[in-house]
């Protein structure tokens, strides 16, 4: 559940990898075409599921992994084909506007499967990453070279005559390989230890040894890949001398173990999990030279021991930027940015948030500007995200919406570019002046979810976009001019959804979606389905019309679908987003009360309003965060909410992370009523409501024990539920064939209770 991208996603997302008009979007065809044959006859176009679930909810064939090369010539990008994972490495030339494959995982694997080890499918769990073939590149920073994982083995591509060099296998799964600065070498992770390749004679230096088992060097915790968005454990220094890296010690945490029940045979995997209360891993960091020799451990000391500073939350090392790293507190309450001298150790402190509730983590920051001074930071003191420029005992806010991201610093032409709003249903980039008399300019216009990708030199750069007239596009810029497109093999969506954007109340103000059948009867009733995330950290509602396509297939069996972000999400200021915490009962968090009753008080405003809503037939579903709610909902709001699906709910906070749930409830030592109160376990004999319950056995992020004591629980009380349980599945759940499958069941149960109520 990370702040930003690896968090407790929506169903759509995980069930599974940036200009448009005011108001609602086009209208489809006037009728969805009945079930083909064969197709179970209760449900409407059932071929859009088996199509949604080949394509990978159509995102299949889209360009990924965005590179601009240094000089500008040439962006380099990630595509699969249209109904595969696999991806392959493309090049757009810049001057020309041609593109062309660089190279195929077929080229590389001659014919070969490939495959993965148990750690780096682990990895690519925690980046929310089911792509297959070339997953990742990344470019040297002269832009001659490109370095390629695949299939545990390590491969270095000369762009100037595409000769291909196989690295040395030093034995263990590669992991997160990076090139030095220089582009002359080449550092990896084996086996929890941290090697050096040098490319002119492909000698394999050994930097590190671990002492035992539970200690690993170079790689991040799993509460760091999960929660903190920090997922590498060693950064080379700008001079490619030095490389400081993490060790982690996991002594002393519980171990949590996943078999696999179709297959007795398998040996278990076993992980360290921390859970709310209990030890954390244990971190410190270090620098060693390149070459080899002794580590010199930093003043950070070790984290996750009790002290001061529980978590290493961020570590760079950039171009003419100090060594500088970023702590938190176990509370979360205070964080403290320093720099580190490299050949002591010794710190620095350089700046200290505090919140009484929390300070969130931007990895994007401090940004520190060798050529003017000072550093770029994102403060939440003014109750809005709000960028500064701090210099020595200067600090100057920039004028700019509130941000949700820094992007890149052009430093030569004085301008910061940002992800921003300003509404919060909209993701904009907008570029900043270093000057705060100046206003900020938005450089994407319409309504969508935008994004940007710079070279180097800032002349060439790829804006994205995902709008709410059903527009994607990647279009690249070289001087103020589009120079062209790159392309997609996506297949089109067979219909654009029907969406309506609305806004219910007064402080609060809450955003509200509704996705009405595509042969909508006005004068007709009909039964809701509120697809529900709630949790913090996200947002549903939102201008990226693809985002709403699944959504309007369950419209089209008969329904309304309700998306309502309540308060506690993001994108809204720190007073909205802490109001989890702030107003629960004790002040000191609970993770479903004020939920619950925004969500219901939303929902009931929305009946008023829109009378095709029949709020006597209403139906809940979500995954991850979404399906605690959709449980909690069914248990405890029996009255609003008449069905529920529960995909991967947690039941148990205290048997959830340390960082995220930390972060809003406490401890259970310190906030045991929160915990209490937050627990699906303690509302479930009060389901009077049907319940489909839906879990991965394999799922190393909510594990598959919540919903066991869920079943244990109502099985004990008597109480009738359905329980689908999803073989060797984890957090994801990328097959097709199980995607379409789920999701009929899934409106099947809701036809059954709702649509006949």
């Amino acid at each position: 559940m990370t702040p930003t991208l690896t968090r407790l996603v929506s169903i759509a997302a995980l069930v599974a990898g940036v200009l448009a008009a005011p108001g609602c979007a086009s209208r489809g065809p006037s009728a969805p075409p009945a079930s083909g044959a064969g197709a179970d006859p209760a449900l409407r176009n059932t071929e859009f599921l088996e199509q949604f679930a080949l394509t990978y909810r159509f995102s299949a064939g889209t360009p990924r992994s965005i590179t601009v090369t240094p000089d500008g010539s040439a962006v380099l990008f990630l595509r699969s084909g249209p109904r595969s994972v696999v991806q392959n490495l493309y090049e757009f030339d810049t001057a020309t506007g041609a593109e062309r494959v660089v190279l195929t995982a077929d080229q590389i694997l001659r014919g070969g499967e490939e495959t993965l080890s148990a750690e780096e499918l682990a990895r690519r769990e925690r980046l929310r990453m089911t792509s297959r073939g070339i997953a990742s590149f990344q470019l040297s920073k002269d832009g001659s070279r490109i370095l390629i994982p695949l299939s545990g083995r390590l491969y270095v591509v000369e762009r100037a005559g595409g000769r291909v060099t196989e690295l040395p296998d030093g034995g263990g799964f590669p992991i997160d390989p990076t090139f030095s600065p220089d582009g002359d070498r080449v550092a990896v992770v084996r086996d929890s230890d941290l090697y050096v390749i040098d490319l002119a004679t492909l000698r394999q230096i050994r930097l590190t040894t671990r002492p035992r088992e539970t200690i690993e060097h170079g790689v991040a915790e799993f509460v760091a890949q999960e929660e903190m968005d920090r997922h590498r454990g060693y950064w080379w220094s700008p001079d490619g001398r030095s490389i400081a890296y993490t060790e982690v010690d996991t002594e002393g945490l519980e171990r949590f173990t996943i078999a696999d029940p179709m297959d007795p045979s398998k040996p278990a995997q076993t992980w360290p999990y921390p859970r709310p209360g209990k030890p954390n891993a244990k971190v410190r960091l270090g620098v060693i030279p390149a070459e080899g020799g002794a580590t010199t451990w930093t003043a950070t000391g070790t984290l996750g021991g009790g002290g001061e500073w529980e978590y290493l939350a961020r570590v760079a090392w950039d171009e003419n930027s100090p060594l500088t790293v970023t702590l938190q507190n176990r509370e979360q309450t205070v964080m403290l940015a320093a720099t580190v001298d490299p050949a002591t150790g010794s710190l620095t402190p350089v700046r200290t948030e505090r919140d009484p509730a929390w300070v969130n983590i931007h990895q994007s920051i401090p940004k520190w500007l060798p050529a003017r001074g000072g550093y770029l930071w994102i403060t939440e003191r003014g109750g809005s995200n709000a960028l500064v420029w701090s210099r020595g005992v200067e600090e100057f806010t920039l004028a700019s919406p509130s941000v949700e991201g820094l992007i890149a610093v052009d430093e030569e032409r004085g301008t910061a570019y940002i992800s921003a709003g300003p509404d919060p249903t909209e993701v904009h980039v907008w570029a900043v002046p270093l000057v705060s008399r100046i206003a900020p300019r938005a450089l994407t216009q319409g309504r969508g979810v935008h994004g940007a990708v710079f070279g180097k030199n800032f002349q060439t750069f790829v804006v994205s976009a995902s709008t709410l007239d059903g527009r994607r596009s990647w279009d690249v810029y070289t001087d103020g001019q589009r120079v062209g497109s790159l392309s997609s093999a996506a297949e089109p969506a067979p219909f654009m959804p029907m969406v309506e954007l609305a806004s219910v109340g007064v402080d609060p103000e809450f955003r509200a979606a509704l996705i009405r059948p595509r042969d909508f009867d006005p004068s007709r009733r009909y039964p809701v389905l509120c697809n529900i995330y709630a949790g913090p950290t996200t947002t549903t509602v939102t201008t990226n019309l693809h985002a709403y396509l699944l959504d309007q297939w369950f419209a089209d069996q008969g329904f309304v679908v309700v998306r309502i972000d309540n308060r506690g999400t993001t994108r809204r200021g720190r007073d909205w987003e802490r109001a989890v915490k702030e107003m629960s009962a004790n002040g000191k968090g609970n993770l479903i009360d004020l939920y619950l009753a925004d969500q219901t008080a939303a929902l009931a405003m929305l009946g008023a309003r829109y009378r095709e809503l029949d709020l006597a037939r209403v139906g809940v579903y979500g995954w991850s965060f979404g399906g605690y709610y959709a449980a909690m909902a069914a248990s405890r709001r029996p009255d609003v909410y008449h069905a529920a699906a529960a995909g991967a709910p947690v039941c148990s906070w205290e048997d959830y992370d340390t960082h995220y749930t930390e972060r809003y409830l406490g401890t259970p030592q310190t906030n045991p009523e929160g915990y209490k109160a937050s627990d699906v376990l303690t509302h479930l004999a009060g389901l009077r409501v049907p319940l489909l319950l839906i879990h991965g056995t394999a799922d190393d992020n909510v594990y598959f024990m919540h919903s066991l004591k869920m079943a244990d629980t109502l099985f004990r009380a008597q109480r009738p539920f359905e329980f689908l349980v999803l073989p060797g599945f984890t957090h994801m759940v990328p097959d097709p064939i199980v995607t379409r499958s789920l999701y009929g069941r899934m409106a099947g149960f809701f036809r059954q209770t709702l649509a006949d109520r």
